[in-house]
């Protein structure tokens, strides 16, 4: 029987123990709910603040130059195109119009796009080369009066090209430097936009031309602006469509107040004249050569006709001197 321990002993080897294994015991792997903290990326946890990484007042990008005129809105926009198309258009007629309907809008398109699908493509190109039909791009567009004016008075008077030696000149068409030029510039009565800003009154339409064709521009005259016998209306027969209510209403509704035509404005009387060149541009070609030929062979004529006078009026001299000679000789021997 191994021997008893007392309880003191006991104790006390009991104290010891516990003192042993709490020494020795491994940190405890879970922690108290109250004590855990989780980390995540933030932007507070970053030692940049925000307000460091913004874009200095002055930052200028390199796609949208400063403006005076807020570039996002439509106005701007609107101007930017109009600008566009006073450089690209070299042919361009304006019409005035009074409570025309979408629809009546609708049914003068089709009629103005028919009309044009009848003229036959021309036989060769504005510059001699592959001929381009242009009829699918001439279109009909209602303008923004006030805006177009605006837009044409900068085609008219700022030039970007003068503006280049000027330090932080911007030269685009919403710039600081196109608006103080057009508030600044003198309106001569003789330029294309003095000649063709009273007629911008009202309500406005354009019809613009992708490029200079008589063929095309009588087309479009005997849709628009009928007057015959140079451009007289489609007849019911060959298109019904035209004397539609509709049509006619809306039709009734536009006059032409004018055109521009390759930088120069014209008015009715002018237009119809570029509109009734025979045969278009090589009719006006032909006519031009025609002129060329016959005026180099009046110059050949009246060079011959004066080297002629001069030999025959030479050689008369010399018949009268031989003739003057001989006699005198004759007499001479019978003497």
């Amino acid at each position: 029987m191994p021997p008893r321990i007392n309880c003191s002993a006991r104790s006390s080897i009991y104290r010891a123990l516990q003192r042993t294994t709490s020494s020795q015991r491994p940190a405890t792997i879970f922690q108290s709910p109250k004590t855990t903290s989780r980390h995540y990326a933030s932007a507070s946890a970053s030692p940049t603040p925000l307000g460091s990484l913004g874009l200095p007042d002055d930052y200028v990008p390199p796609t949208q130059p400063p403006s005076a005129r807020r570039p996002d809105q439509r106005k701007s926009q609107l101007l930017r195109s109009y600008t566009a198309l006073l450089r690209s258009t070299p042919l361009l007629l304006f019409f005035q119009h009074n409570n025309v309907t979408a629809v009546e809008w609708a049914a003068i398109r089709r009629e103005l796009r028919a009309a044009l699908a009848k003229v036959p493509t021309p036989v060769v190109g504005p510059d001699g080369g592959v001929p381009v039909d242009i009829s699918k791009s001439i279109e009909l567009q209602v303008l923004r009066t006030r805006i177009f004016n605006v837009a044409f008075k900068i085609v008219e008077f700022f030039h970007p090209e003068a503006q280049s030696g000027k330090s932080n000149a911007y030269t685009h068409d919403l710039s600081a430097t196109a608006y103080e030029t057009i508030s600044n510039a003198t309106i001569d009565e003789n330029s294309a936009y003095g000649q063709v800003s009273p007629l911008l009154v009202g309500p406005i339409a354009a019809v613009a031309f992708p490029a200079v064709s008589p063929a095309h521009l009588a087309a479009v005259l005997s849709v628009l602006a009928p007057s015959p016998p140079a451009f007289p209306a489609p007849s019911r027969k060959k298109n019904p469509g035209y004397y539609d209510l509709t049509a006619q209403s809306g039709l009734q509704k536009l006059i032409m107040v004018g055109g521009r035509i390759e930088g120069r404005v014209f008015d009715h009387e002018g237009v119809k004249w570029v509109g009734g060149i025979e045969g278009g541009l090589d009719g006006l070609r032909a006519q031009l050569v025609a002129m060329l030929q016959s005026a180099g062979l009046g110059l050949t004529t009246a060079l011959e006709g004066h080297g002629k006078g001069l030999w025959l009026a030479l050689e008369s001299r010399r018949t009268q001197l031989e003739e003057e000679s001989g006699g005198a000789k004759k007499e001479e021997a019978s003497a």
